[in-house]
């Protein structure tokens, strides 16, 4: 029998593949230029969230003398030389695609990012009274050596490193942060798309910072800290006080990666590894710009010929007052698919407790809401008007924590039943029930969905949401809302499945049923659409269902583990990633069952984590309409992706596809910007 590296792929790795295919989208010219620039903002962040999170874990499990292995058999410390290997060339590439391809294509739009030393006379001048009057009241110089103790850098904060001689001939290096309260690019010429680094203006002012001292050079630099601090609830008596204290920790967490300019002397460089205590291994050096956030402010210039062209999600007529949607949902499940079809109504149904007499009460699970929330709003207004509210309010959503604090300090100021989860589990579900005194008695409405109750997100984000009345549904929502909110310590449900209750052995149970169906009558099929395929039991029962006939086909946008196309192990397993200008987000579990189809939708990816540390839940598509409608319209559409679509082989490698002989095109995001779902369950 297979096991280790001949069975499973590195996590980690895996996860860098997936950034790769993600910078892969600069570099495509079926995608506008500044949204190809936009990729390479958007890959640069992941990787700093991959260091802040999980590099820096493997930091401490090697520290600590953790030898546990990976189910590939690598150590901690094997890890971390793998993924210097292969996460350095990747920052590198991304600088290439944008100095050597990018930025020279904007200039043909007249977009142009500008040296000071390129400015005439007069620009210069220009630009040096906006630093003594705007930025030089911001630079606060710190000397980092020789001092008597080290100023704190803070977490992804850019800063020149500025070496210095003094009177005496000898050196001191300082450190001068370029503010983040200003924006990095500074326009040159008003109405003109031509700017200069904030940087590289205070480089140059910088005998403003250091009058009489003689300036020798200056080195831009970023270091990227340790953010996964971990939440020790049962040690504090506040959870509200331990995540604000986390939040604060979090700026202050150990340094796990240098990035510097590539010009740095050695010196400078090797002096700034050991003030921060990092391994030669542990600092990159970056040609051309560092702190790639920038290109947010560059994506944002007015060139809408040079963005995708605005999508207007689909909203079907009849359901714009509560009464309408309410009963569109009584006469049949309704099934939505974001952001092809407009979020509003999901919002609302969470309105509908404000607008509606007949809603009694409204139940909220909250983990992602944003700084602008419509929904948290209305769960607001409806307490204030008498309503029974209560919202989950997940804190420990990670980089999230603030938005979250700030939500439900207001929620329980307006007299909504606020509770803020376990202490060993994070509430990660996506729920809403709505409570209405009808005719007939008390109803109960549930919305399950994949994505979060998040506006923003809900418009780049692909997200499935199930609106049902379904009674047996919503009586188990409405139970596992008391033991999101009490005491409950439900083991058994109707119809839902949820972790860490029921929902691994819900799962795995289904794998295994479509082997026992394959081994009997032959067939079978299973196509699961996750973000990350990480979980070995589940990879090892879709191993042995494959080994049993069944054909597998998994729709993976991030992080998988499972090697497809193994000879004698995986032979009938096909792994696809969509990566497009939307962000792939739904999970679906599809299972063939022998011609009546088992299909669950929900919050859970097939990892550890959300089954065994968070409330879960994946619920049941019994429409036979609605089944259909996933399996065609959203799962053989993905399937079929020969555009946006990427296929995984054996080796852990992914080759992009691309129409063979007679095909056409066929982009997955694009046909479903074309064929919302909504449109065929409301077909005039």
């Amino acid at each position: 029998m297979r096991s280790g590296a001949d069975r499973y792929l590195n996590r980690e790795l895996s996860w860098l593949k997936f950034n790769e295919r993600v910078l892969a989208e600069a570099i495509n010219d079926r995608n506008p230029l500044l949204e190809r620039i936009k990729f390479v903002a958007i890959f640069e962040s992941n990787l700093d969230e991959f260091y802040m999170v999980r590099v820096s874990g493997l930091i401490e499990q090697f520290e600590s003398g953790v030898l546990e292995t990976t189910p590939d058999g690598k150590t901690p410390n094997e890890q971390l030389s793998l993924i210097s290997e292969a996460a350095w060339p990747l920052r590198r590439r991304a600088a290439e695609i944008l100095h050597q391809d990018l930025l020279p294509q904007l200039e043909e739009h007249n977009v142009s990012i500008r040296s000071y030393e390129s400015l005439s006379d007069r620009k210069r001048s220009e630009m040096n009274a906006y630093f003594m009057a705007e930025v030089f009241p911001l630079c606060t110089p710190l000397l980092l050596y020789p001092a008597p103790s080290v100023p704190f850098i803070s977490n992804r904060s850019l800063n020149l490193a500025v070496e210095l001689r003094d009177e005496r001939g000898e050196m001191r290096l300082a450190r001068v942060k370029v503010p983040e309260l200003l924006p990095r690019l500074i326009r040159v010429t008003a109405r003109r798309n031509e700017f200069v680094l904030l940087e590289d203006l205070i480089a140059h002012n910088l005998s403003a910072l250091f009058p009489g001292v003689e300036t020798v050079g200056s080195y831009l630099f970023r270091v990227i800290r340790d953010a996964d601090i971990e939440i020790r609830e049962l040690e504090a008596a506040d959870l509200i006080t331990t995540i604000e204290e986390t939040l604060r920790l979090r700026r202050f967490g150990d340094a796990v990666l240098l990035e510097h300019e590539e010009h740095m002397p050695g010196p400078v460089r090797t002096l700034l590894r050991s003030l921060l205590e990092l391994d030669e291994e542990d600092a990159f050096s970056i040609p051309g710009i560092l702190g790639l956030q920038c290109l947010w402010e560059l994506a944002k210039i007015d060139k809408p010929a040079l963005r995708f062209p605005a999508h207007r999600p689909y909203m079907p007529e009849g359901i714009s007052t509560p009464e309408e949607l309410f009963e569109a949902i009584r006469q049949q499940d309704i099934l939505v698919q974001h952001p092809y079809d407009s979020f509003r109504i999901v919002e609302e149904l969470v309105e509908s407790a404000v607008d509606d007499p007949k809603v009694i009460g409204i139940k909220q699970t909250l983990y992602r809401v944003g700084k602008e929330s419509p929904i948290t709003t209305a769960l607001l207004n409806a307490a204030s008007e008498g309503k029974q509210v209560a919202a989950m309010v997940e804190l420990k959503a990670r980089f999230d924590e603030s938005n979250n604090l700030v939500w439900s300090r207001a929620l329980e100021r307006s007299g909504v039943h606020v509770t803020y989860g376990f202490p060993e589990l994070k509430t990660h579900c996506k729920l809403c029930l709505v409570v209405r005194r009808e005719a007939t008695g008390v109803r109960q409405y549930a919305h399950i969905g994949t994505g979060n109750y998040n506006p923003v997100t809900a418009r780049l984000y692909t997200d499935l949401g199930l609106f049902t009345s379904d009674p047996d549904i919503c009586q188990d929502i409405s139970e596992l809302f008391n033991f999101l909110t009490g005491f409950s310590r439900q083991t058994k449900y109707r119809k839902i499945l949820v972790a860490p209750v029921n929902l691994r052995e819900g799962v795995i149970a289904r794998v295994r049923r479509e082997a026992k169906h394959a081994r009997a009558n032959g067939g079978g099929e299973i196509i699961l659409k996750l973000n990350s395929l990480v979980d070995i039991e589940v990879i090892d029962a879709l191993y042995d269902a494959a080994a049993a006939g069944v054909k597998i086909h998994l729709i993976v946008r991030g992080i998988c583990c499972l090697r497809p196309g193994v000879e004698g192990l995986s032979d009938s397993i096909t792994v696809v990633s969509v990566v497009g200008r939307f962000l792939e987000h739904s999970r679906v579990y599809y299972f063939a069952n022998a011609g009546e189809p088992d299909v669950l939708i929900g919050s859970a990816d097939a990892m550890r984590r959300n089954f065994d540390r968070r409330v879960e839940v994946l619920a049941p598509v019994e429409s036979t309409r609605l089944i259909q409608l996933i399996h065609d319209q959203v799962l053989q559409v993905s399937l079929r992706d020969n555009v946006r679509g990427w296929q995984l082989d054996s080796e852990g490698e992914y080759v992009r596809r691309s129409p063979q002989g007679e095909e056409v095109d066929l982009d997955a995001q694009a046909w479903f910007m074309q064929h919302p779902i909504l449109a065929a369950q409301f077909k005039k």
